[in-house]
């Protein structure tokens, strides 16, 4: 199949280079030095599931030198996704599907906006990565998982959608996994509960996803956020599991004890994230809402003084 992957950083990076290395066509988009040094130098994967040099790889700044392909995929950091979006039209044929990997929960919308519902699919991307320096991803943790599917009341064109087997097919193909998911709603905030309160806490500690769980008072700081984004998805519609929190937590106390989430990272490194995009959101729509979110008030007031625009 050919690949747009919008983005060279650890997701699009990882995802990239499975795809690459299982005979796909793909083309990163990139753009400063990580786009020289994918020219000059290629791309590596230091990976759980393996090492991996690709010396040349295909990579442009502009998408439309690309022509159309079967699917996009959107790796750039969910505060530039609306910005990026127009780019992307290019990339269409009546067939593409366009898939975005950010974490948060209005990263499709943001696409569909520009691009149309009929191409638009929602998509949940799940692994633990990083950027070591441009053009060298370091994957530590997590099999890449890409769960992905229907926007729910957003049903796309019927050759984006008899696509989807196929894409799966090309994600399990490349030594990851793909799952469609018939409820991609709650899938989304699955994610977002999982990434988003531990990410706030290990931030605003500067601590570790061990230490953060490890101390009484950070564990329930922790648990008192869950709570406030449990509360916000129900109020926009997503009906948790009842065993939501039970199980969130079961996953954390299985994170490697020395990693933190990649918002952490990158609050830390002084580097762009997606704070506002995770955080800014829960604040955003308690406000709408009417939910009370004292948690992420507090710590959100805290961080901004780290927070990079890109």
């Amino acid at each position: 199949m050919r690949f747009a992957v919008i983005g060279a950083g650890a997701v699009g990076g990882v995802f990239g280079a499975r795809l690459i290395v299982a005979g796909h066509d793909v083309t990163f988009v990139a753009r400063g030095t990580t786009l020289n040094v994918l020219r000059t130098e290629g791309l590596t994967l230091e990976s759980v599931h393996g090492n991996v040099h690709l010396p040349s790889v295909q990579v442009t700044d502009d998408p439309a030198t690309i022509g159309t392909v079967d699917v996009v995929l959107v790796g750039v950091k969910a505060t530039q996704v609306a910005a990026i979006a127009p780019s992307l039209r290019p990339l269409l044929a009546p067939h593409t599907a366009v898939i975005p990997l950010q974490n948060g929960v209005e990263a499709s919308v943001l696409l569909a906006r520009e691009l149309g519902d009929a191409h638009v699919l929602e998509g949940v991307c799940r692994v633990i990565a990083g950027q070591s320096a441009p053009g060298r991803i370091r994957h530590m943790a997590v099999v890449p998982h890409l769960e992905f599917g229907v926007r729910a009341g957003h049903p796309p064109a019927a050759a984006v959608g008899g696509a989807i087997p196929s894409i799966a097919d090309a994600i399990n193909g490349a030594g990851m996994q793909a799952l469609v998911s018939a409820d991609m709603a709650v899938a989304l905030w699955e994610k977002f509960l999982f990434i988003e309160p531990i990410g706030l806490v290990c931030a605003a500690a500067d601590e570790s996803f061990g230490t953060v769980r490890s101390v009484p008072e950070t564990r329930a700081l922790v648990d008192a956020a869950l709570d406030e984004v449990i509360a916000v998805g129900r109020h926009v519609g997503v009906e948790w599991p009842a065993d939501a929190k039970a199980n969130l937590w079961k996953r954390y106390d299985s994170l490697p004890p020395d990693e933190r989430t990649s918002m952490a990272r990158d609050l830390e490194a002084r580097r762009p994230s997606e704070f506002d995009a995770q955080t800014g959101a829960v604040v955003r729509l308690g406000q709408a809402h009417g939910v009370a979110t004292p948690v992420h008030d507090v710590l959100r007031a805290l961080l901004l003084p780290r927070v990079v625009v890109a």
